[in-house]
């Protein structure tokens, strides 16, 4: 067997010498400044309407596109010689064999096919490199149009779902594993009333179209309608806490909130429901309100959903038919259409438009659990899965997804911006990633050692028309954070 020549050592070398710079892309030093083409100097001392700061960012930029293509010119450049030392090899090993030359047309093949392997790898070599070159772009532009306002901190478990009123005063409302639903005060961020009916983890929480009540779904089997009433404090100066530009680093569990940060010892709390809910054998998953608030619906792992009529508690329907336990339901905003997720790696939708037929449509396209569905504008329905992807589909065709979306992480509680049709995607990685209707990647949210969540993201919630936060995610790490999206400066540079 041939021994590795001393050039193609050498190739190797510089190849991992060249990767493990592009795995770790820094800041620039003022001593690297110095290269070839226009120097700093020349560029600062040119007149510009810039900031400095933007100035400066855009520099730094650019030196970084310029040392990929320095490297992967070197890169080339090694790869060449490993080609023809290669072929030099390839000639050598064809005489040796059987005392004869290989033919012409032999070792054209063997030679086409080593160049061809080495081609391609420099193709993605070069598409690895470039890919990052765009990332660092499109990560100073999130980071300026997606800025941390509030945190609201104060639950002692992992928080499971977020939603905000739809009705004035609007609140925030919280549902978690410690038993307990918080509402909060947007702008201040501060404890409003506190829900402790359930015995067992609050699974999620919407509010009603027009009223002060509160609908909970709980571990307990049950799902809750509760009345409730705040007093909005007056507003604080908010303070700016986003760090752009910083690096973004895994903390630790101590950097964990610390539990009742934020709750007043005067907390109002409400200790019994309206209305109770029950008829699930399992674990109540998610519960929503349909259209005109008189009836809501609930999904269970028991594998049914239930319709019930809040103001008698009675069960109107049964939804039977998914094989596996129930993940999350929603409704539609406008007409009597709810949809149903599963483990079984279907959602189902249930059309109660008609009195006298109540029609179910399967929708199969996941390889994997159905964490969410949820309606957006018109006849569509946005799917999350996790299988890593999300979907959007067309109620008037079910066949196939109108558009997919990829990702590294399994999605939970999606949600979509209706306004602007913008979807936001928990991941299990601790990252929020925001995507247009039609798949294009909008933002990915800030997430460093000073801002973002520290453990699994699980629901998120738009309020468009807010003028302090219009989105909001929550977590295990027990904390909900309040975003301001720039939604037109996202929306200009896609």
């Amino acid at each position: 067997m041939p021994t590795e020549s001393g050039s193609c050592s050498t190739a190797r070398q510089a190849k991992q010498k060249r990767k493990s710079h592009s795995l770790s892309i820094r800041r620039t030093n003022s001593s690297e400044q110095e290269r070839t083409g226009l120097p700093r100097e020349m560029l600062e001392g040119q007149d510009s309407k810039l900031p400095s700061s933007v100035r400066n960012t855009l520099l730094e930029l650019f030196g970084q596109i310029e040392r990929e293509f320095e490297n992967l010119y070197i890169e080339n450049l090694e790869l060449r010689r490993e080609i023809e030392t290669l072929n030099e090899r390839l000639a050598a090993e064809g005489q040796a064999i059987d005392g004869a030359e290989l033919s012409k047309g032999q070792l054209k093949t063997k030679a086409s096919h080593s160049t061809s392997q080495l081609s391609q790898k420099l193709k993605t070599t070069y598409k690895a490199s470039t890919s990052k070159i765009v990332s660092s772009f499109k990560t100073t532009t999130s980071r300026a149009a997606c800025q941390l306002v509030k945190e609201y901190i104060g639950h002692r478990d992992g928080i499971w779902d977020v939603s905000v009123a739809r009705t004035q005063p609007v609140v925030l409302g919280t549902a978690s594993a410690d038993h307990t639903a918080l509402l909060w005060s947007i702008e201040t961020g501060r404890s409003l009333a506190k829900y402790t009916g359930h015995v067992g983890s609050v699974n999620s929480i919407k509010f009603h179209p027009s009223e002060q009540l509160a609908l909970t779904a709980s571990g307990d089997q049950t799902a809750h309608v509760w009345r409730y009433a705040v007093q909005l404090p007056t507003p604080q100066p908010v303070a700016d806490t986003s760090v752009c530009g910083e690096d973004e680093v895994d903390c630790s569990d101590k950097d964990e909130p610390e539990a009742d940060a934020d709750v007043p010892s005067d907390c109002p709390t409400v200790r019994a429901p309206l209305t109770s809910l029950k008829s699930h054998q399992g674990v109540v998953i998610a519960a929503d309100w349909l259209v005109g608030g008189k009836q809501a619906v609930t999904a269970s792992w028991d594998r049914s959903a239930n319709l019930y009529d809040v103001e008698t508690s009675e069960l109107v329907h049964s939804l039977t038919g998914h094989d596996q336990e129930l993940t999350h339901c929603c409704t539609h905003p406008t007409q009597r259409l709810v949809v149903t997720s599963s483990r079984d790696t279907t959602f189902r939708l249930w059309d109660f438009r008609d009195p006298s037929i109540h029609s179910v449509n399967v929708f199969q396209g996941h390889t994997d659990t159905v964490t969410s569905a949820v309606f957006t504008v018109g006849d569509n329905v946005v799917s999350g899965s996790d299988d890593r992807t999300v979907k959007v589909w067309d109620l008037k065709n079910m066949r196939s997804p109108i558009a997919t979306i990829r990702t590294d992480s399994a999605i939970n509680r999606i949600n979509v911006c209706v306004g602007q049709k913008i979807i936001a995607l928990p991941h299990d990685n601790r990252q929020v990633r925001l995507f247009d209707m039609s798949g294009v990647r909008l933002a990915r949210l800030p997430r460093s050692s000073r801002q973002g969540h520290r453990r699994m993201v699980c629901g998120s919630a738009w309020s468009e028309d807010h003028p302090v936060c219009n989105l909001f995610t929550c977590g295990f790490d027990r904390q909900a954070i309040g975003w301001n999206i720039n939604i037109p400066a996202l929306l200009q540079d896609k």
